[in-house]
């Protein structure tokens, strides 16, 4: 038996998942995994823990996990990749992680913007509109890559109604951008805005889309609308 593992367990029933020994744990909800079994989140995240010491909150990758579940049971996505986006972070930080779920590996971390109108260093506006230069929170399916004015590009489909599904009407899409950079970050003490698309570092930009394209999930986190995601 792993006894790391059901330590681990017991301790989390017993406070209601307020905290987990030597990781970034907070205000996590009690309802945060209702329906994903707790033994196989605590399992999935202290395996992806092991594997990488860049892991996300655990609240935002329990309710990125269920999620994922949901979707590929419903074949909304298809490959066993996570790509999850904490925009409760400050954007100075790599807040993007995008995981194997077959090795629970954390394949990449890296920076990522938000919208110009969600906010300076940290997000704190979301919409669905069109022209708002919003970023959009919650589950996206990945689609087809095309090449745009930004290069090599990925589109999205927004799957919650109300939430994110004018994504891809609204042209929110992955894609490189110079302004997602540490030295953009050093001389302007933020990183840069998009017009709502999860723009990321062009050295990282080629490398992520070919291993998210084709129906993997992507999830946006906010604390904010926690209680809309699933």
């Amino acid at each position: 038996m792993n006894y790391k593992i059901f330590f681990l367990f017991v301790f989390v029933l017993l406070t209601s998942f307020s905290n987990i020994p030597n990781k970034p744990i907070d205000n996590i909800k009690s309802t945060a995994t209702a329906k994903l079994p707790v033994s196989r989140a605590i399992t999935t995240y202290n395996e992806l823990s092991v594997n990488s010491d860049k892991t996300p909150s655990f609240e935002s990758f329990s309710i990125a996990l269920e999620g994922f579940y949901k979707l590929k049971e419903k074949g909304l996505v298809t490959k066993d990749i996570l790509t999850l986006i904490d925009f409760s972070k400050s954007s100075n930080t790599k807040r993007l992680w995008v995981i194997n779920l077959t090795t629970n590996e954390v394949l990449f971390n890296t920076l990522v913007a938000h919208g110009r109108n969600t906010g300076e260093e940290f997000a704190n506006y979301f919409s669905n509109k069109a022209e708002s230069y919003q970023s959009s929170l919650g589950f996206y399916a990945t689609a087809e890559v095309y090449t745009g004015k930004h290069g090599l590009s990925l589109r999205l489909d927004g799957l919650q109604k109300g939430l994110n599904d004018k994504a891809r009407e609204r042209a929110v899409v992955v894609h490189g951008a110079d302004y997602v950079s540490e030295s953009f970050i050093k001389n302007h003490k933020r990183l840069g805005r998009s017009q709502g698309c999860p723009a990321l570092p062009v050295e990282m930009n080629e490398k992520i889309i070919n291993v998210i394209k084709g129906k993997s999930c992507l999830f946006i986190y906010h604390p904010s609308k926690s209680s809309l995601f699933i």
